[in-house]
């Protein structure tokens, strides 16, 4: 019985793998049909409860924990059952003003609505000063009560929920979603809290394994294992003509509407600089220096070989690309008129009447200074150009305009290439380290290393503390931000680590310094921007940050499991060691899983939608599931320790998969996280 359930367990996980290259060839709607909406799918699931339900009995469990714990994901399951035979969902399409009493299913056929629905407003709110959509707000009257639905804001009548989900272009329609599930919703929150419970059971459990193996520690390396576990929570070309230094410095800092966000044009000149050259400057000239560079003396920079360049591009060529990299970034100097699109190719020389007489005199000299019409020689005339921008900014900025506090986050972020830094220091110490313990072991033991590391973790706190402050977010909204945030809870956790192997601190470079490469080499996006709306909610933050900690820990057992692959006389303590921070991984991984679960729920009006990111996380819960069993302790009498690292030293490449593989590879809603 035991093996016809590890059986199905891993035919189950292989099914799921198998499911997101399909999708990935046949598209979402496919493997929703023919695969996650299949009754072969339900059946394969009920098969392996049942036989696990069979064991149980057969075995006698009576563990009140082992028992609530199983019963939880069975809840679940059922939940989902529930959902799959009677949740009705499709649209609503409204147009304003207009009473609304059907919805469509995504076969295209038309129901009747217990209600009728009237869309009085639809509109779009944007963050002040930008393009950049704050939320998308539908103002409706459900049988003549008024609701307001918006991102992260449903309305609930009757039993049916609907969801903010598209608008018409004329902003005179809006397209909800509805769901309706009053069976399989409570049931499956019931399983949650089960589960909740439970997870937190596990670690404090008296009788449990986790707590067993704590007991069998060193009272030293316990209390270091408590602390962690609370703290968890190109060729010579005659130089091209340039402004000078300073007086660039100053153009930096104008502001402008870039990425939708108001920022200091020095933000802009890297990045610009940076698809150029693939540097943060060009030889001796700073990145501002390159963009006036290009507005002053375009010929002289229009020669300069670009980083992609292999031999020498003709002039067109090269103008092409320069003009298709400033249409893909709009750009527009602030405060500017809706109606004027300011670019370095097309000059407006127009003014809307609305404007006062201030305000049309600081865009002439906004149009004079970026067309060229100042003499690039005449630096004094420039610089007073520039001080009388400046001053109109302030003036007719002031609500919109950030404050000096991000203004100089942003500012000192821009100076500093954090990445680049510490990804070069991290893995520089890590492959020393290693080097130095194959020949002297004893001087891994010196505090140097833990000096070097807190100093790194210091560095990095104030990257992510400067991102914050610039953004207004926790730094976990993209792939980029979440790299550094997943180096920072490995450095932590080593920092806490360092006294139990001196190989941890070694490791504990190594594998920050990889997910900072990953970062510095920007396959991800670096670039900081508002929040999509549907993003913007408190679950955000509590959802990513605790996965965070999850992947944090487990990237630990793979460096334990590692380094009881390199010395065999140290496997029995890594056993040990990896128990105690996969226990607590798994607690964080099951909260973080499930909250996401809760969040699409409120925003997406659906708990579960199969998406190669959910799927890959449940894929990478399940591996790690199983060395928690008593079979894997290294207490139990029939214990392998070599079978068990080689086992969660592959488990890491489910994590690679669920991070990298997803985002570049399987793509899905959750690639941009």
């Amino acid at each position: 019985m035991r093996k016809i359930l590890i059986a199905l367990y891993i035919v189950v996980v292989v099914m799921m793998a198998a499911a997101t290259m399909i999708e990935k060839h046949h598209g979402t709607t496919y493997v929703a049909d023919n695969i996650y909406g299949a009754w072969w799918f339900s059946a394969l699931w009920a098969l392996l409860t049942s036989v696990a339900i069979f064991y149980f009995i057969k075995r006698k469990v009576r563990r009140p924990l082992v028992i609530v714990l199983h019963l939880s994901f069975c809840v679940i399951l059922a939940g989902a059952l529930l959902t799959h035979l009677t949740a009705k969902r499709g649209i609503v399409l409204l147009r304003k003003g207009q009473v609304t009493t059907h919805y469509l299913t995504q076969d295209l056929k038309e129901h009747k609505l217990p209600f009728s629905i009237t869309l009085q407003q639809f509109e779009i709110m944007y963050h002040e000063g930008t393009n950049a959509p704050a939320d998308y707000i539908s103002h409706v009257t459900i049988d003549r009560q008024p609701f307001t639905i918006s991102m992260n804001q449903i309305a609930n009548h009757k039993g049916i929920r609907l969801y903010q989900n598209n608008y018409d272009e004329d902003l005179q329609g809006s397209v909800l979603s509805l769901n309706s599930d009053p069976w399989g919703i409570p049931v499956t929150y019931g399983g949650y809290a089960l589960l909740f419970i439970s997870l937190i059971w596990m670690l404090i459990d008296p009788q449990g394994t986790y707590r067993k193996i704590l007991r069998s520690m060193t009272n030293a390396k316990r209390s270091m294992i408590l602390a962690l576990c609370m703290l968890s929570l190109s060729p010579l070309h005659a130089a091209p003509r340039a402004l000078p230094a300073e007086t660039a410095e100053r153009f930096g800092q104008l502001f402008v509407v870039y990425n939708e966000r108001i920022c200091p044009m020095q933000t802009y000149a890297l990045d610009f600089t940076k698809k150029l050259y693939g540097k943060r400057r060009y030889q001796d000239f700073t990145a501002e220096q390159v963009l006036t560079g290009f507005i002053f003396f375009y010929d002289d920079w229009v020669q300069v070989p670009l980083k992609q360049e292999t031999k020498p591009m003709k002039m067109d060529e090269k103008r092409m690309l320069i003009m298709q990299l400033h249409q893909g970034t709009p750009l527009k100097i602030f405060p500017y008129a809706e109606q004027d699109k300011i670019s370095w190719y097309a000059p407006t020389s127009s003014l809307p009447d609305t404007m006062d007489e201030e305000h049309q005199k600081y865009m002439r000299d906004v149009f004079s200074l970026l067309n060229g019409e100042i003499q690039a020689g005449h630096y004094d005339i420039a610089n007073q150009y520039l001080d009388k921008m400046l001053e109109y900014q302030k003036t007719f900025g002031q609500r919109s305009l950030p404050s000096p506090l991000r203004v100089k986050a942003e500012r000192i972020y821009n100076q500093i290439p954090f990445a680049t830094i510490l990804f070069m220091v991290c893995l520089t110490a890590g492959f020393l380290l290693f080097l130095v313990g194959i020949f002297r072991p004893s001087w891994l033991r010196s505090p140097i290393s833990k000096v070097l590391l807190l100093m790194v973790w210091s560095a990095l706190t104030l990257c992510l503390a400067l991102r914050w402050i610039v953004t207004g977010n926790i730094p976990m909204s993209n792939g980029y931000e979440t790299m550094l945030a997943l180096a920072w809870f490995i450095m932590l956790a080593t920092l806490f680590m360092s006294s139990l192997s001196p190989l941890i601190t070694t490791f504990g470079f190594l594998l920050s310094g990889f997910f900072l490469l990953v970062s510095h080499i920007s396959q991800m996006d670096p670039l900081m921007t508002h929040l999509m709306p549907v993003l913007n909610s408190p679950l955000l933050t509590l959802h990513v940050s605790v996965i965070m900690m999850a992947y944090a820990l487990l990237s630990l057992t793979f460096i334990s499991s590692v380094t009881a692959l390199l010395q065999p006389k140290k496997r029995h303590e890594m056993h040990l060691l990896s128990q105690l921070m996969l226990f607590p991984a798994l607690t964080f991984m099951g909260f973080g899983i499930f909250i996401g679960a809760i969040w699409a729920n409120v925003s997406w009006g659906t708990y579960w939608s199969w998406d190669p990111k959910e799927t890959w996380a449940l894929i990478t819960f399940m591996i790690y599931a199983a060395p928690a069993h008593r079979s894997f302790s290294p207490l139990h009498p029939h214990h392998s320790s070599l079978f068990y690292h080689i086992y969660m030293t592959l488990a890491f490449l489910t994590i690679l998969m669920t991070y990298f593989g997803v985002n570049y590879f399987l793509g899905g809603m959750h690639s941009y996280a």
